[in-house]
């Protein structure tokens, strides 16, 4: 499969051994192909994928590598976030998922999808989810984004019937969208470490 992955996409393998350079013993008594990994953030080669393994306890995740002859399937944030989909879910009567239908409702001028334990089981079905639970989303922002419609967004997840964290997605890297607006600066994660900027869509630094 040719693809250029991002973070927060989840992949199902076309095999066990598809998951390579794991050091967490846990792994192989937990995590088979028929579940997926996660895309994470850190350097991508032309064969080697980074991923994160998903356990059965929050505490456990585990780092990993894939190659994209092995990936079957890619499921992105944006899907899942689809309002067809959040109808289907049968967690949709949980409040995170109730919030991302009514954010649905609305219509922003970007793309945004459900990523974290909400993301997950919104596409695999397994309940990893609560009532309790928060929802992490993710804006991608290829291009700078006005401030003003951003705090509209800000503005309407804080209405929601739960906790709301969204991240940004630049291409340097993603930041926290409350931190940003709150302090006119943010912590961008990029795949060589963090970066304290005042300016997310650039590499400049404080």
């Amino acid at each position: 499969m040719t693809l250029t992955p991002r973070p927060h996409d989840l992949l199902w393998l076309r095999a066990d051994s598809a998951l390579l350079s794991v050091n967490e013993g846990w792994v192989s008594e937990q995590w088979h192909a028929g579940l997926p990994v996660v895309v994470r953030r850190d350097d991508v080669t032309a064969d080697r994928i980074p991923v994160g393994v998903r356990g059965a306890r929050r505490e456990q995740r585990a780092a990993a590598w894939v190659q994209a002859a092995d990936i079957l399937r890619v499921t992105t944030p944006e899907r899942v976030a689809e309002r067809a989909c959040l109808l289907a879910s049968p967690f949709v009567a949980f409040p995170p998922v109730q919030a991302a239908l009514a954010l649905s409702e609305l219509s922003w001028p970007w793309r945004w999808g459900i990523t974290g334990s909400v993301g997950y089981a919104l596409a695999t079905a397994i309940p990893v989810l609560h009532s309790g639970s928060d929802l992490d989303l993710t804006i991608r922002a290829p291009q700078p984004l006005a401030r003003d419609l951003l705090q509209q967004w800000q503005a309407q997840t804080e209405r929601l019937p739960c906790r709301v964290d969204t991240q940004v997605e630049t291409p340097s890297g993603a930041f926290a969208l409350s931190e940003w607006l709150r302090d006119g600066r943010a912590l961008v994660k990029t795949a060589a470490g963090p970066l304290l900027t005042t300016s997310p869509w650039s590499r400049e630094t404080l």
